[in-house]
């Protein structure tokens, strides 16, 4: 089943402040964290015996942006997962169990 859900990242997240001053931009790292933290919590698995096979970036996360996650299962008891932020893609990737 596809499941969508806002991931909020706080305006004030540290990320920000150190991630191109000026600028301030989300970290993939950080995206992709709050990502496998959204998915473990809908879908009630622990992903830590997972691993994320395939990710591409499109656009990046600025504060106050609201993403939008969307993941539903793939072939070979993957996980797809795409993020945007409105229409605009952001991310998309794939996770398979290890």
């Amino acid at each position: 089943m596809k499941m969508r859900v806002p991931i909020n990242i706080p305006v004030e997240h540290p990320a920000f402040a150190g991630h191109f001053p000026g600028i301030p931009i989300l970290p993939a790292v950080v995206l992709l964290d709050e990502t496998l933290r959204a998915i473990a919590a809908d879908r009630n698995i622990d992903l830590s015996a997972w691993q994320i096979a395939s990710v591409k970036f499109h656009s990046s996360v600025s504060p106050g942006d609201i993403v939008h996650l969307e993941h539903e299962p793939a072939p070979r008891d993957s996980l797809r997962f795409s993020l945007s932020v409105g229409e605009r893609a952001v991310a998309a990737g794939l996770m398979v169990p290890r």
